[in-house]
């Protein structure tokens, strides 16, 4: 509820003291110093006003007064008629009259009657109380606004929270168990909710498919295109060994649904018969391969539009013979467009140097993260964060069926 609207009415003397035009200066001014105010209204037997008599009015006169000034009538020394001012005049309003007449005084009048007096002190009072009164209510309704605020906070991030986890539920607890394979994996949204997925998928018994992909931005809006990109994604992808057809069907399905926002993603099949990965990439940041026989680390590279876009869109497919001791590690783009403090992106020069090194498939993982964060230093990430290593080995070294080191 709004506090009223602050009037002459509200701030004024309601009954101001009068003196008849005759009364002695003398006595108007004992009559002033016992009331302790600093004018009175001068009005005539029927009550109406003939003139104001203020210090200013004595401080006027009293220099040059001859002796026996005291006896002389009021009406000798007052201001007659006097400014006045209606009682419902807004206080701002009262405030440029009397500065604009420069008066400390002005009675307050309804027709020919006298009902108030406004005085420069008490406006500048009540206007102070009046102002301390709509911040005490101002902060009375921002204590109300801000409780109901963080009731809604706390429910928003409760539901934000159970969302969250509810996403998490549809990404794979483990991949298939096959021993050639050791995977390690860091999945980190930026809020409750995130724009990232990985899945994987098993066509036939030889063929296993990966698919890491981005919706654009994160939180909520990047959450509901990832999920439907999963809903997509477990259509298609369990029947089919092509993962350029695989991408082709999850672009078709996704253009026109996700609004202004768009996917990307890398998606290979590996024929554990011919140890060779088949891919296909979707505007994706490219995988990066670790080479056991050489030591080099170089991009799995393809071309191919973002998912949702494009409704015909052909994703041209590669292939790549995978050995023992080979890694591939696979990212979204929260990892390299991470920021120093001095806006320096991470960058794939620095992945790389990361996975150099021979380690497991768990270590390396750590290393990517640890030399990220070394490198961000305090600066928040400002992405969601999807990092995956898988290491390949032959049959008879693989260890069964601790294939899985989530991070």
């Amino acid at each position: 509820m709004s506090a009223p609207t602050l009037t002459v009415r509200t701030v004024m003397h309601p009954d101001p003291v009068r003196v008849l035009p005759d009364h002695p200066v003398g006595d108007v001014l004992l009559l002033m110093n016992r009331e302790r105010i600093g004018s009175v209204l001068v009005c005539d037997a029927a009550d109406r006003l003939v003139g104001i008599f203020t210090e200013r009015d004595l401080l006027r006169r009293v220099a040059d007064a001859v002796p026996g000034w005291r006896i002389y009538p009021v009406a000798d020394w007052m201001t007659p008629d006097p400014h006045t001012i209606p009682a419902d005049v807004g206080w701002e309003e009262a405030m440029t009259a009397m500065t604009r007449r420069q008066v400390r005084h002005l009675p307050v009048v309804e027709g020919e009657r006298v009902v108030g007096l406004l005085s420069s002190r008490m406006l500048i009072a009540r206007r102070a109380e009046y102002l301390n009164e709509r911040v005490e209510e101002r902060t009375r309704e921002l204590r109300r606004a801000n409780d109901q605020l963080m009731a809604r906070d706390l429910e928003l991030v409760h539901n934000l929270r159970a969302a969250g986890q509810l996403q998490k539920s549809f990404l794979p607890h483990a991949p298939p168990d096959w021993p050639d394979l050791r995977w390690a994996l860091h999945y980190a949204p930026l809020d409750h909710l995130g724009g990232d997925y990985y899945d994987f998928a098993t066509p036939d018994a030889d063929h296993l498919g990966f698919l890491i992909a981005d919706a654009s931005g994160h939180s909520v809006a990047a959450a509901m295109v990832a999920i439907m990109t999963r809903f997509a994604f477990a259509e298609v992808a369990h029947s089919a060994t092509r993962p350029g057809d695989v991408l082709a069907a999850l672009n078709r399905r996704l253009s026109g649904v996700t609004e202004e926002r768009f996917v990307t993603a890398f998606y290979g099949v590996y024929d554990r018969r011919t140890r060779e990965l088949r891919y296909a990439n979707a505007g994706h940041p490219y995988p990066l391969r670790y080479n056991a026989a050489t030591g080099e680390v170089k991009p799995i590279t393809a071309q191919g539009f973002l998912l949702g876009v494009i409704p015909d869109e052909v994703y041209v497919e590669k292939t790549v013979t995978l050995n023992p001791g080979d890694a591939i590690c696979f990212f979204t783009d929260g990892l390299v467009e991470a920021r120093n403090e001095i806006g320096e992106q991470y960058g794939t020069d620095r992945l790389t140097e990361c996975l150099r090194e021979p380690a497991s498939e768990a270590e390396l993982v750590q290393r990517v993260l640890k030399c990220q964060r070394a490198f961000c230093s305090d600066t928040p990430l400002t992405d969601d964060l999807t990092l995956a290593v898988c290491r390949f080995q032959s049959d008879d070294t693989a260890v069964s069926p601790a294939n899985w080191a989530p991070v």
